[in-house]
């Protein structure tokens, strides 16, 4: 009887069975877990191979379930950025059977659109994302065009600027610009994703939302916000009704301790993305946060006009 098959760390094995430890040739089977444990005899190492090759090449489930699996498979890959992600995190994250897992990320692997780094067996986005990104590009290339804007806030602030962008439930960081100031707030990376809510400029987009939209969009995230932050669905609200009647999102130490930021979301009443400038939080206190945001709401503004003249 098999009883675990998994990557190659005895974390792994299954507790109380004294398991005699089979390696499986790697030129034959690069993709795939190297130690299988089996409470038998070495004898039995054969059916433990044939046991793997049966699951590495079962189908996945059919249909529209299959590509909304592989879709949010790799959203949760995306999610670490270039850090990557061990097969144990991404089960944890999709909540979906490690063997599972396991089989779609060795498909994509083999398709190109994740990698698996050989000796940390971390998972990333692969390759073919990047070559067919180049050509969606032209198409949906909003950081080219809000380029300007983020280098000014960023001379004017001396701060890290950020633009994030919606997608769907979510926001995902697509530009940055650094300023001058010697101790910078990087709490983002270009193509890290968040929860609407999660940081300055997602908190900001949920603020120019109707408000029925916006409740949809943090219970929907009720369970994630703790996860990812100090947040809460009730914060969220909380700091959602702070935002419209200030005119801007803020958030301090919500993500990282010692951190804060704020945001402003365009056009202001069907908003795609947002700009946002963080920085340690003893920069950002009352007085000069009003200073700017005066700056922010100054330059989205001028910029919402220009993007709505190229639209026309």
């Amino acid at each position: 009887m098999v009883a675990t098959l998994m990557f190659s760390d005895h974390r792994y094995l299954t507790p109380g069975i004294e398991s005699h430890v089979c390696r499986i040739n790697p030129r034959a089977f690069p993709n795939i877990c190297h130690i299988v444990a089996i409470a038998t005899a070495p004898r039995r190492c054969r059916q433990a191979r044939a046991l793997t090759r049966r699951q590495a090449s079962a189908p996945l489930p059919g249909g529209t379930q299959s590509i909304e699996r592989v879709v949010g498979m790799l959203r949760v890959v995306a999610s670490r950025g270039r850090a990557g992600m061990r097969l144990g995190d991404v089960t944890a994250a999709t909540g979906l059977p490690s063997s599972t897992c396991f089989r779609m990320l060795q498909r994509l692997e083999v398709e190109g659109m994740v990698e698996r780094h050989p000796l940390t067996r971390k998972y990333a986005l692969g390759p073919l994302l990047y070559e067919l990104g180049l050509l969606a590009r032209p198409r949906f290339d909003l950081a080219e065009r809000c380029a300007d804007t983020l280098a000014a806030l960023a001379e004017s602030t001396q701060d890290t600027v950020y633009l994030s962008e919606r997608r769907g439930l979510e926001a995902i960081c697509s530009s940055r610009a650094l300023g001058d100031y010697p101790i910078k707030a990087l709490t983002l990376d270009v193509g890290i994703r968040r929860p609407l809510g999660v940081g300055a400029g997602g908190l900001a987009i949920l603020c120019a939302l109707p408000a029925a939209e916006a409740d949809e969009i943090i219970e929907a995230h009720a369970q994630r916000y703790p996860k990812l932050s100090t947040l809460t669905a009730e914060r969220v609200r909380a700091a959602v009704h702070e935002g419209r009647a200030r005119g801007f999102a803020f958030l301090d130490g919500a993500v990282y301790p010692g951190t804060a930021a704020l945001g402003v979301a365009f056009p202001a009443h069907a908003p795609i993305a947002a700009i946002s400038v963080a920085a340690v939080s003893s920069r950002l206190d009352e007085a000069r946060r009003q200073q700017v945001a005066a700056d922010l709401q100054r330059q989205v503004a001028t910029l919402a006009r220009t993007l709505g003249r190229g639209a026309a």
